[in-house]
This record gives C-alpha cells, sequence and structure tokens, in this order.
C-alpha cells in the first residue's frame, strides 16, 4: 500500500483524522441545511418510490430530479438518450473534479409493503433503493451548493438504466460524463446493515453477471421411442446439472463461481417429446481473471455436454460487468466521511457480495469507491433487496446525505 493509501485506511479511523482533512462533524452550513431540507429530501423519496419508472424509461423521474435542481439554481443537462441527467456544483476555475453518482430505475417487480406511498405503477417497484440514491445524491447536491468556498467542482451523475444489460453506466461514459473526473463515490442500499451504519471495503466488493440463455432444438416426437430423435428435455437436463458441476472443475475454486437457472420451459405433454426448450441463467463470478475467459469455457462445456444428444441448440452468453473494485485511497476517503457523519462507531466492514453493480464500469477509467448504506430499522424482520417487501429505515437519507457532502470535501481537499 502506499504513503497516500496508508493515510486514510485505518481500522478505526481517529478524531484527528478528520480534524487534519478540514471536515468537521457538523458544518454549520450542513447542520442549518440538513435541519430545513431533510423532511423535503424524504417527500422527495416517497414521491419518487410512489411513480417508480424501469430501465431507459425515467421520463418522469428526469424531470423531477431536473426541476429540483432548477429551482435551486443548479444547470442541469439532460442525457442524451433523453434520461438521467448530468449537473455540476462549485468553483468552475477549480482544479479538482469529483463524481457522485446515483442509479435512478425501478424493477420490474410488483410492491407488497402496504405503506401508503407504495408504487402505484402494476408491476414495478423501487424495491433496490435506487429512489434513496437519487434523493440522496440530489440533497447532496442542494447542499453542496450552499456550501462556502467549495475547493473545486462536483459532478453529478443521475444515472438510467441500471438494473439491465447492458447498463446505463456505458452510455454515460459515452456521453463524457467521466471526461476531467479524478475520482467517483458511490453508495447503495443495504438491507443487512441498521440505519446509522455504512459498510466498507477496499477492494472487490461486488461480483460479476452474465446472462446465459440456451435454446435447443429436436425433431420431437413420441415419449416411447427417445431413440428416433433428440430427447430434448434430456438434453436441457444435462446441462442443467452438467455445466454448473463442470465449472467447478475448470475453474479456480477462488473465482467462487456460481451458475444458477433462474427459468426453464419446454413442451406440455407428458408423453411427447418437444421440438424446442429454453433455458436461462445467471453466472456470477468473484474475480476478474476467471470472468475475462468464462465465455469461452461455457460455450466449450455446453458444446461437449451436447455433443452426443442429437440436438441442435443456439447459445446466447450476454457479458455483464466485471467486479466493483473499490480504490483504496477512495475508501479511506468514505471512511473519514463516515467519521464525520456519524463516528467511528458508524463504520462496519463489507463483506464481497454476489451480486453486481454497473458501477464497476466507471472504475475501469477512474478510481473510486462504493459505499453500503445501512437501510435496516433494527426491528423488523430483514428482507433482502429486489424484494417485492422491501422497505428501509428513512433515517438513512440524513446519513447518505451527510456521508456523501464529508466525502466530497475530503475528496476536494485531497
Amino acid at each position: 500500500m502506499t504513503k497516500a493509501a496508508s493515510r486514510y485506511i485505518r481500522a478505526v479511523p481517529r478524531p484527528e483524522d478528520v480534524a487534519d482533512l478540514g471536515v468537521g462533524r457538523g458544518p454549520d452550513w450542513l447542520d442549518e441545511y440538513m435541519g430545513l431540507f431533510l423532511p423535503e429530501i424524504v417527500r422527495w423519496r416517497r414521491h419518487l418510490h410512489t411513480h417508480p419508472e424501469l430501465s431507459r424509461h425515467e421520463t418522469m423521474t428526469t424531470q423531477f430530479l431536473l426541476d429540483r435542481l432548477t429551482t435551486a439554481g443548479i444547470e442541469a443537462t439532460v442525457l442524451p438518450g433523453g434520461t438521467g441527467l448530468t449537473c455540476e456544483v462549485g468553483d468552475p476555475a477549480g482544479d479538482t473534479l469529483i463524481a457522485l453518482r446515483a442509479d435512478i430505475d425501478a424493477l420490474p417487480l410488483p410492491e407488497n409493503t402496504q405503506l401508503p406511498y407504495a408504487s402505484t405503477v402494476p408491476g414495478v417497484s423501487h424495491a433496490c433503493g435506487h429512489d434513496a440514491h437519487q434523493v440522496v445524491m440530489l440533497g447532496t447536491a442542494l447542499a453542496l451548493h450552499r456550501a462556502p468556498d467549495l475547493p473545486g467542482r462536483v459532478r453529478f451523475i443521475f444515472q438510467p438504466a441500471e438494473e439491465v444489460m447492458p447498463g446505463g453506466a456505458i452510455d454515460v461514459i459515452a456521453a463524457g460524463a467521466l471526461e476531467g473526473v479524478q475520482r467517483i463515490f458511490t453508495l447503495h442500499c443495504d438491507p443487512r446493515l441498521p440505519a446509522g451504519q455504512v459498510g466498507l471495503k477496499t477492494g472487490l466488493i461486488t461480483s460479476t453477471s452474465d446472462l446465459i440463455e440456451l435454446r435447443i432444438l429436436s425433431a420431437g416426437g413420441h415419449s416411447s421411442r427417445p431413440h428416433l430423435t433428440g430427447d430434448l428435455v434430456y438434453a436441457l437436463g444435462t446441462v442443467i446439472t452438467g455445466l454448473p458441476g463442470l465449472l467447478t472443475r475448470r475453474l479456480d475454486p477462488r473465482s467462487a463461481a456460481v451458475l444458477v437457472w433462474g427459468a426453464v420451459k419446454a413442451g406440455n405433454a407428458a408423453n411427447a417429446i418437444p421440438h424446442e426448450g429454453v433455458l436461462k441463467g445467471t453466472l456470477r463470478m468473484m474475480e476478474r481473471a476467471s470472468w475475462d475467459g468464462a465465455e469461452k469455457l461455457v460455450r466449450e462445456l455446453v458444446a461437449d455436454l451436447l455433443a452426443p444428444l442429437q440436438v441442435d441448440y443456439e447459445l446466447h452468453y450476454l457479458r455483464g460487468v466485471p467486479p466493483v473494485d473499490n480504490d483504496a485511497i477512495c475508501t479511506g476517503m468514505l471512511q473519514t466521511g463516515v467519521v464525520a457523519s456519524v463516528g467511528a462507531q458508524g463504520i462496519k466492514a463489507a463483506q464481497q457480495s454476489t451480486g453486481a453493480e454497473d458501477f464497476a464500469e466507471y472504475l475501469e477509467h477512474v478510481p473510486g469507491a462504493l459505499a453500503r448504506l445501512g437501510v435496516w430499522d433494527g426491528t423488523s424482520e430483514r428482507v433482502d433487496l429486489h424484494s417485492e417487501y422491501f422497505a428501509m429505515d428513512e433515517e438513512a437519507l440524513s446519513v447518505g446525505v451527510r456521508l456523501m457532502v464529508h466525502t466530497a470535501l475530503v475528496a476536494l481537499r485531497h
């Protein structure tokens, strides 16, 4: 680890670490802002939660964000695809430019929380907390816009389409939103942590996620004479059980490859061999090297498994995103932000997740880090992300804004 990195990374940060970086636990302007705007931030989140929009269709969401930024005197630019936007606050002449990113799309998932502000859109909900992510960054933008003598610029990226592949991060980068950016930060709701705690980890904090779709074709036939045709269902079963097992023998175990089938469909009659079947699943990996060769290996193994079975097939392999690899110095800056916001007791050591996040695409270009924002209320049953019962403790919104404000101040000064 470099001297620069070791300055930021500590098991338990000391109060003087925060003071040395020129960040107080509660600058008067930030405390004043939070006192005035926290109820409004909660209302923003509830409005967005009630009106979720799917990936690349976030038109009302984009307009909502644009209206609030414009009203505050912050000029914003809608991204070329028509959804999502960017804006900047701070000194235009400053040498330092950092970015803070929020994702804004919802999931094709019904909500079953019975909250008074639950989704009003059938089959669509903010079950991953993106409504919270965007209002935290919106609140941070308005707070930093009021900050005296901001030493540099902060670019806010409100990104569409995180929940699909290919994700919106690729479009944002192609639009030039990272030009000049020196560091980038984000956060993600974590329902395993109580509100007031923030999970941090240097290095890999998420995994990869690739989509596999296998379509198998056969002449079909009578179930009494499987030898006269390709037994398509048997072929599907061979891949269902064989491919996950073979991957564990052909990949480094440290890659922790996990192949899970989420959908399989073939036939309707018990006494007929169907002529077509489809198998869909995800392959997740915990490290980059094995992921780079995963598609080639999957294609080789599928071909070997199906070779004796007299069927044709089409394999579609959609490569996802690399794992989020948190930069050491940037993680240290987040750590200092936690201490300044809620104290050192708010820091929790995060584990690498098997979920994927297209924030990783930004880290292919600039150093950065992702923090896990605790949103559990501490009493109700823990419910995971992407669940129709997912809910959050809104106290986490205040923690998120303070965390990102302090992190931005640290990053701009150093």
